[in-house]
């Protein structure tokens, strides 16, 4: 389970832009989206803010030896108070169920101390399974889980 975690500069933009790609069809089971006239989904909106809003938006690219295989978007929110979300999470399904993306979680936990709040769709089964495992291991049971809006939020410290 070799992987690298490279906090993506400016030019890894068009690398995640691209591997938004396959998240987006991915994702596409539990959103309403389709194809574009090109043949491609929509480009991810706020892509670019991750490289103008830098003390508060975290690009991440995920590689295992050579190979690109995924990508994180973290965000650090700051309401009535503070907290680290991942925005998005992505490994290529060639690489799932090894343990990167556990990996990938924890360290990035370890890097962004501090509140967390991860959330996803209530619809999205397969994503609350892996982040319950997840971060249960990580705060060893405690963390709050609740569901909200239709989305499942995990709550904790880091």
């Amino acid at each position: 389970m070799n992987y690298e975690l490279i906090q993506a500069s400016k030019e890894y933009k068009g690398i995640i832009q691209n591997l938004m790609q396959f998240y987006i069809y991915d994702f596409s089971e539990f959103i309403d989206c389709d194809v574009e006239d090109d043949g491609l989904f929509r480009p991810y909106p706020y892509l670019e803010d991750y490289w103008v809003e830098v003390d508060h938006r975290f690009p991440y690219i995920i590689k295992q030896e050579d190979n690109y295989i995924g990508f994180v978007l973290v965000r650090c929110i700051e309401s009535e108070r503070k907290y680290f979300s991942i925005a998005e999470f992505f490994i290529m399904k060639k690489y799932r169920k090894e343990g990167i993306g556990t990996a990938v979680a924890k360290q990035l936990f370890d890097m962004h101390k501090g509140h967390w709040e991860v959330h996803q769709l209530e619809s999205n089964v397969p994503a609350q399974h892996f982040w319950n495992k997840v971060i249960h291991e990580f705060t060893q049971g405690n963390f709050s889980d609740r569901v909200h809006d239709g989305r499942r939020i995990q709550e904790f410290e880091a």
